[in-house]
């Protein structure tokens, strides 16, 4: 059974008795409220953010029993109690004006009461009762700074991006509610939101460009999730049964320009479950993000090697949204490596961050991609032996059958089919829904090999080219041959088998296979 307390930590109750863990990360609430006052977070779902502000909320309004044994207990003057604010769009979906106002005034209105205070008529408009809570709230505890959380700042407009009109209307009603904060700094005492997306601050906040970001600096990198330590430290209890390295494998990665992070939600149901499954991932609904994909022709194996400016990781809103934002913001991929130009502009890599979003991201997109489902997971059973057998004509027989049992029907239907790029997206995400140790565009000093995979100590090359007849002409393998990409593996331990692999467009099936075994 597990539990969350409104306090800055992570919980999780054994399943053999009533034992606490605790993660303690008050520390921030102090850092924060000394350095600066107001501030924008932007994670994934699941990741803590919705504790996060309950933390900032107890903290403010000094409820000091919630926090004996942490940082803050004497690291706070609890003396002072200020009003909060505490504003979340977390729950429910919204698909009209009226159903974002509505929720909207529910929200002023529950704080209203929570606080105390009166509030005007609903037909005096959001911003006009928005302003009205907080300066009526501030004199009702005695001109004490008001503090503004708000969880999920952007969840309406997400909700809708499928439906761009009713994304904009979204974003125009939030705009209202939050072009308020603008001018009331004689009122606040401090201001928290928390989002997945970095939305302009334009486009959302009207002017409010005070905001200090926090998602890219690295001192607040493990403001969310747990780093090894805490999974060390914290919960050792529960690691007896685990292998260490594989919990590593499958949910650590997550990085923010500082330590990488575990996905909390992650560590608290395998310790409870005890068993590894993308939990997470299994979590949310990933058909909109796979037909997104689908419609902007994405090949797929860029997930191991995407490149991206800080513009373009925080250029997100309903017009112009970039696909390694959108992977980004979603936690799809993570930084991996941040480099400086010459002209002092800085560059991320980005890639995913673990197993289990490799994994249950290319089932999702092998799927959409046109792969029957029940056959993604039935041929994908029988592939493990032929990698570790090497059987490279059994892999040929294999996956000329996975593309036959893609549908001519759904071929016919969606363009992604003819975009050239559709088959090696077919055939590295196959592969990366089962978990293989892959090498996506695997650079070496002669270029970029499409594909390495890892198996045991062999090392499969795989080359990809598109022919427009319905005979191989040998070019795949004459690249892997004459551009030497094995020469990065030759260590006298690797077995190397490199594979000219041959897609005829006219035919949509594999119509050559080229092998060459080199010896160790």
């Amino acid at each position: 059974m597990r539990r969350k307390l409104p306090i800055g930590i992570q919980t999780f109750s054994k399943i053999r008795g009533d034992s606490y863990y605790y993660v303690d990360k008050t520390h921030f609430v102090s850092q924060l409220a000394e350095s600066g006052s107001y501030y924008f977070l932007s994670r994934p779902r699941r990741f803590g953010k919705s504790l996060f502000l309950d933390t900032l909320k107890e903290a403010f309004s000094g409820n000091r029993p919630l926090f004996q044994g942490l940082y803050l207990e004497h690291n706070w003057n609890w003396e002072i109690q200020h009003p909060v604010i505490h504003l979340t769009f977390a729950d429910g979906r919204f698909q009209s004006e009226a159903q974002l106002e509505h929720h909207i005034h529910v929200e002023l209105e529950r704080n209203a009461a929570s606080l105390k205070v009166a509030l005007s008529e609903r037909s005096e408009g959001i911003h006009v009762r928005f302003r009205e809570l907080i300066q009526t709230a501030a004199a009702a505890y005695g001109g004490k700074g008001v503090v503004v959380l708000v969880d999920e700042y952007d969840k309406p407009i997400l909700d809708n991006l499928t439906a761009p009109k009713i994304a904009r209307m979204m974003r125009d009603g939030l705009r209202n509610l939050y072009s308020v904060i603008k001018g009331q700094d004689a009122y606040l005492r401090f201001i928290f939101l928390t989002g997945v997306s970095k939305f302009s601050k334009v486009s959302i906040f009207s002017g409010l460009n005070n905001l200090s970001d926090l998602t890219l600096d690295g001192r607040y990198a493990t403001i969310c999730g747990y780093t090894d330590q805490d999974i060390d430290r914290v919960f050792w209890p529960e690691l007896e049964g685990f292998d260490r390295a594989e919990i590593r494998r499958w949910y650590n990665g997550y990085r923010w320009l500082g330590e990488p992070v575990y996905n909390p939600f992650d560590v608290l149901l395998l310790f409870d479950k005890r068993e590894f499954r993308s939990w997470w991932f299994e979590t949310g609904s990933p058909t909109f993000l796979v037909d997104w994909l689908k419609a902007r022709r994405f090949f797929s194996p860029r997930l191991e090697w995407l490149t991206a400016d800080e513009a373009l990781l925080s250029a997100f809103d309903v017009e112009a949204i970039e696909l390694e934002a959108m992977l980004w913001q979603t936690g799809y991929v993570t930084i991996v490596e941040s480099m400086t130009t010459p002209l002092g502009d800085r560059l991320y890599r980005l890639r995913v961050p673990n197993r289990e979003v490799r994994a249950a991201l290319n089932r999702a997109l092998a799927c959409g991609w046109g792969v029957p489902p029940e056959i993604q997971v039935q041929s994908g059973l029988r592939l493990l032996p032929m990698f570790r057998d090497a059987d490279v004509m059994g892999m040929r027989s294999h996956f000329e059958a996975l593309f036959a049992s893609i549908p001519h029907d759904w071929i016919r239907n969606n363009p992604i089919a003819r975009y050239e790029g559709y088959f090696a997206s077919v055939f590295y995400s196959h592969l990366a829904a089962l978990g293989l140790d892959i090498a996506a565009e695997d650079v070496s000093n002669q270029g970029r090999c499409d594909l390495a995979v890892r198996f045991g100590n062999r090392v499969f090359l795989f080359e990809f080219k598109i022919v427009n007849g319905e005979s191989a002409t040998g070019e795949a393998l004459r690249q892997l041959k004459s551009r030497d990409y094995a020469a990065k593996y030759r260590n006298g331990q690797n077995e190397i088998i490199q594979i000219g692999i041959e897609f005829s467009r006219s035919l949509r099936q594999i119509v050559g296979w080229q092998v060459q075994c080199l010896s160790r």
